[in-house]
């Protein structure tokens, strides 16, 4: 079953090993849409983040879906934006 403790809004750092066909190293992103993945294998569960790209400088940058592994977001500490972290 998954456990997923995301909610729209937060704020989450996404590194490479944690998505399905990563090519351009970890990402930080703003969440603005999550979709369960129900056609996978039991132990190979992910889920669709959707949100927009935070940059190392804080502005944010392009829009994106990205495949994630459901446990990183079942114990990954998410944050909102002006939060204290």
């Amino acid at each position: 079953m998954f456990d997923v403790r995301v909610q729209l809004g937060d704020v989450i750092r996404i590194d490479a090993a944690d998505r399905l066909r990563s090519t351009d190293g970890p990402v930080t992103l703003w969440v603005t849409g999550v979709r369960l993945v129900a056609n996978r294998p039991e132990q190979d569960e992910w889920v669709w983040l959707e949100g927009v790209k935070i940059g190392q400088d804080g502005r944010s940058s392009d829009r994106a879906r990205i495949l994630v592994r459901a446990s990183l977001l079942a114990v990954h500490r998410q944050h909102r934006p002006g939060s204290a972290r």
